[in-house]
């Protein structure tokens, strides 16, 4: 007795335990389905590459702006959004956002709405102020210039008075000592030495002093005399310059309070920068046609720039200085606590924050012409889970539906069709019970797991009840026919082809370890352990449960004998005959036929595309029939795929970007001019996107320097010290340019300058805004051309980003495609050739089960290319899931002709019950399947649909070669590589089949046959 009599005749002997057994474990298992998250983030799919490492590195070193944050743009579109009245409804609008509490509590403190209307309202305010200020400021200049010029005058005057006076009082000297020198000859000597103007007047004070110092008896007197003769004589000029000083005071005071004014008005403008918004409102509605206009050229005009300038904030197609556009952008940036809303990501916070803006801006602007779309991580990401979680809701009760009416039709018995359904629910139970236990997450490629179980354990349903439904019609040598019997011959006549089917399905799904993206490895192991699931339950569990609930029946007097679905003649064996009749007259035809249709689709899998692209996660708005769904089945509204390609065909995507970054030797001098040059490479990127200035959207070292020279006299003094040729690029001086521009713009610099703690220069990037429509090849092409260039001379230079992440995740699906598919090939081929050897005593009848597969393979890849459909995250996994799917089917055939084979010992007797008879079970299977699959064309997640197109056909393809082609390929390898067995024509009178009898052919057999 086999290992697998052996099992079979565990199983029925101990029925009870073992549904007590399977039972317990399906509720163990099934204890970890709770604990299974969902997970939307693009972010999962990208594998450790170089350049996902060197992105981490510039998102934890480089910084421009606030930690944690993300950003949404608001779309205002309409006739004009440009006039007054759609500016304030802006502003209203953003008004209505801070008044929600869902809204504010998410948003930055600093402006965390900010777009041409709040630039336009900062224009108002600051305008008149920055007139007020001018005024102060040039009279302050008026008056500092008379004070500087008058304190000069006086002190010049103050030195000539001193200096007079000093002459006069040694003239007196010179009398006192001289007698008979002449008070007019000293005078005039003084006068002609003078500065200052010396009149009569003047020579009579002085000569009355001349007198009273020559006749002074006591040195009272003599000091009397003297200021008589000095300073009396310049009383008048004394007392004049005493008068100017007085003026000059007050000039002072009035300029120091210039001064002050001057520093409050400064204040003033400074804060109405960042105006409140009912200030902004107020400061709109208040312009006149004038007014609003001259607001409107200072943000939108040509020669607009730095903080106030709009024009990023327009269409790339806007003209700038025009008064009139369809659209404009209002960005609003969330404090995300830790998610970025990276890679179609947000935090629940983020995600109702955005939901809530987009169900505001509908109700505010609903019936004024004008519409608004919500664009962001937020937006993004809650459509994208909707859309999952929408899938699920539709897919899967339509594949149980079609599995219950394929079922129907197949075993047209209620409690075989209500085991089935448990089974599948069983299988269900011990899956997403695994992913619960190994922390795996549920993502956009799950949704196909529990069709693709719901396929594949039908089909295990099926051969079994089917095998067994045949015993119990026909009986067996020894009189199997009753329900407990019949099941250990079903299961001994199926348990070898399941056991092999399971392997092979499990290594076509275990290649997809080989994938270096992980959700794809995930998806690999949870569908082998889903058909591992299936094995067991549906060879065991519900087997035990059959045989059990049949014998309780016919107990009660019902009668459970049922055909087999395909037997007993009819248009279905008619139409299953059909292979085992070209197999008997044209089999070489057949083969040649089929590989000549191979060799076709092996070329056409050359020209099937790859792709991994945010919008491929994105779904389209259903269709209308949907609408009709029950509530719980209906689906949402879905509108981010047409807004995405809305503002990739208007707008700078905030998470369109590529980024260079460079270590080494940054402060180089030559790094800075090879900077330079990548930077004007970047600009003139096919790839990059320009603003409305016509300028690419391009941060670097060198602009952030050049922006904030034009802002700051002393970096612009050191910036041009350090520009010895003045081609705006520094030759020398690069660290000192570095620490400068640290001190003067912290933050403008941290965003493309990483400088460590110890202050040591280490890496600097560049940020080049792509075309979201621009083809993830080019970007990541281009990039890496500047990159290359950068490169080398101390440098480490490399590309990298969201964009060029994408698309290195592209390129790992093509490599998928291949590593899984030969490896799937390979491991297939050596197992069955193995097995086949161990079970048959003959290798080869492995390779020739596996040759359909190989034709199937090159059919679907082909019928891909003629139906434009890509490799994706889904349909990547096509190849190794073909070869896992549909050797099954060639599995069942091959196993099924060999037994009968070794029983009738004829080449067509083998051929006719193998067809018609597990040929009637794979038409069942492959119905239940196709149609299971065929329902992810109702899916909301356009992957899901093609995968549902690509797998059902796929299983079209296997049926079609096992049933159509392998006989042929059965009857050559027989007549030149098998048994000496018999091919002679069949007799209309032969044993029908039967499941398996110990391969002998008996009086029993026969007479029952003949019934």
């Amino acid at each position: 007795m086999s290992w697998v009599d052996r099992f079979a005749e565990t199983i029925m002997a101990y029925s009870r335990p073992v549904i007590a057994v399977m039972l317990v474990l399906t509720v163990v298992a099934g204890a970890g389905a709770g604990t299974i998250e969902q997970s939307s983030d693009l972010g999962q799919f990208q594998s450790d590459t170089t350049e996902s490492e060197k992105l981490e590195y510039v998102e934890a070193n480089f910084s421009t702006g606030p930690n944690n944050t993300t950003v949404a743009q608001v779309i205002v579109r309409g006739d004009n959004v440009l006039t007054r009245d759609s500016q304030l409804e802006t502003l209203r609008l953003q008004q209505s956002f801070r008044e929600n509490e869902t809204i504010d509590r998410t948003l930055v403190d600093d402006r965390p709405t900010i777009g041409v209307a709040n630039l336009l309202a900062i224009a108002s305010i600051t305008g008149e102020q920055q007139r007020e200020l001018a005024a102060t400021a040039a009279e302050f200049e008026a008056v500092n210039a008379t004070v500087r010029e008058e304190r000069g005058a006086l002190e010049e005057r103050r030195a000539e008075l001193n200096a007079t006076q000093r002459e006069l009082r040694a003239a007196l000297d010179t009398l006192h000592e001289e007698p008979s020198a002449s008070p007019r000859a000293q005078f005039d000597a003084v006068a002609a030495n003078s500065s200052v103007e010396l009149d009569d007047t003047q020579y009579a004070t002085f000569n009355e002093s001349a007198q009273l110092r020559r006749n002074a008896e006591n040195e009272s007197q003599i000091a009397a005399a003297s200021r008589l003769g000095t300073q009396g004589v310049l009383a008048d000029e004394y007392q004049d310059l005493e008068r100017r000083s007085e003026d000059l005071e007050s000039q002072a005071d009035r300029l120091e309070e210039l001064g002050g004014q001057l520093a409050e008005q400064q204040a003033a403008l400074e804060n109405a920068t960042s105006p409140t918004l009912q200030e902004q409102i107020d400061a709109v509605e208040s312009m006149n046609a004038t007014e609003y206009e001259r607001a409107l050229d200072t943000v939108l005009g040509e020669e607009s720039a730095g903080q106030l300038s709009g024009l990023a904030f327009m269409p790339t197609n806007y003209e700038a200085g025009s008064t009139s556009s369809n659209a404009t952008m209002l960005m609003v940036t969330h404090q995300s606590e830790g998610g970025g809303g990276r890679g179609g990501t947000a935090s629940d916070a983020v995600v109702d924050a955005q939901l809530a803006m987009q169900s505001i801006a509908n109700e505010d602007v609903a019936g004024d012409g004008s519409s608004v779309i919500v664009f962001g991580g937020g937006v993004m990401s809650q459509e994208i889970e909707n859309s999952m979680g929408d899938s699920l809701a539709i897919v899967g009760p339509l594949a149980l539906l079609f599995v219950v009416v394929a079922l129907l039709v197949a075993y047209r018995d209620l409690l075989d069709i209500l085991l089935g359904l448990f089974g599948i629910v069983a299988v269900l139970v011990w899956t997403f019970g695994f992913m619960g236990w190994a922390g795996i997450d549920f993502n956009q490629m799950f949704i196909a797991v529990p069709v693709l179980l719901i396929g594949l354990s039908i089909d295990y349903a099926i051969h079994i009840f089917m095998r067994h439904r045949e015993q119990r019609q026909h009986g067996g040598a020894y009189g199997d026919d009753d329900a407990r019997g019949s099941m250990r011959v079903a299961l001994a006549g199926v348990g070898i082809a399941l056991v092999l089917v399971t392997a092979t399905t499990a290594i076509g799904f275990l290649s997809n370890l080989t994938s270096p993206v992980p959700p794809i490895q995930d998806f690999g192991i949870v569908s082998a352990v889903g058909i591992t699931a299936a094995l067991l339950v549906f060879g065991t569990l519900v087997p035990a449960l059959k045989v059990e609930l049949d014998e309780r029946l016919e107990n009660r007097g019902f009668d459970r004998r049922k055909r087999a679905f395909g037997t007993g003649g009819g248009r279905f064996s008619q139409l299953l005959s059909t292979g085992s009749t070209a197999a008997r007259r044209v089999p070489i035809v057949v083969i040649l036929v089929a590989a000549l249709v191979s060799a076709g689709g092996a070329y056409g899998a050359t020209q099937v595309d790859t792709s991994f692209d945010q919008e491929d996660f994105i779904a389209e708005d259903p269709p209308e029939w949907t609408s009709t769904l029950p509530g719980p089945l209906e689906p949402s509204d879905y509108s981010m795929k047409e807004n995405l390609a809305f503002v990739n065909r208007n707008f700078v995507r905030e998470d369109s970007q590529a980024q260079i970054l460079v270590e080494g030797t940054v402060t180089d001098p030559e790094t800075v001019r090879r900077l330079s040059e990548a930077e004007r490479e970047a600009a003139d990127s096919d790839v990059a996107v320009p603003l409305s200035s016509d300028e690419a959207d391009v941060q670097s070292p060198l602009r952030t320097m050049q922006r904030v020279a034009a802002e700051n006299e002393s970096f612009n003094a050191t910036l041009t010290a350090a520009d010895t040729d003045g081609d705006g690029v520094p030759d020398r001086n690069v660290e000192q340019v570095y620490d400068e521009l640290f001190a003067v713009a912290p933050d403008e610099a941290a965003g493309v300058i990483h400088r460590t703690q110890d202050g040591d220069y280490e890496a600097v990037r560049m940020v080049v805004s792509t075309s979201g429509a621009a083809a993830m090849s080019d970007v990541t092409t281009e990039m890496q051309a500047i990159a290359d260039g950068l490169d080398g001379n101390g440098l480490e230079a490399t590309a990298t980003g969201q964009t060029i992440l994408f698309d290195i995740v592209q390129e790992q699906l093509m490599d998928t495609v291949i590593e899984s598919l030969l490896i799937t090939l390979v491991a297939v081929f050596v197992f069955l050739m193995v097995a086949y050897r161990l079970t048959k005593g003959s290798a080869t009848l492995g390779a020739v089960t596996l040759l359909p597969v190989v034709f199937s393979v090159s059919w679907i890849l082909g019928t891909m290319a003629l139906l434009e459909i890509p490799f994706n995250v889904m349909t990547g996994m096509i190849t190794s899931l073909t070869v896992g799917l549909g050797v099954a089917y060639s599995i069942h055939m091959s196993e099924r002709y060999s037994l009968e084979l070794e029983r009738t010992g004829s080449v067509w007797e083998a051929m006719s019950r193998t067809v018609t008879g597990t040929g009637g079970a794979l038409l069942g299977s492959a119905a239940t399947t196709v149609g299971g699959f065929g329902v992810l064309v109702v899916a909301i997640l356009p992957p899901l649909q093609q995968f549902g197109i690509i797998t059902g056909m796929t299983i079209i393809y296997a049926f079609l070669a096992s049933v159509l082609v392998l006989p042929s390929l059965l009857v050559v390898w027989t007549k030149y590589l098998g048994p000496d067995v018999s091919f002679d024509a069949p007799s209309d009178s032969s044993a029908v089949a039967t499941a398996s009898d110990g391969g002998q052919v008996t009086a029993a057999s026969n007479d029952q046959d003949g019934t």
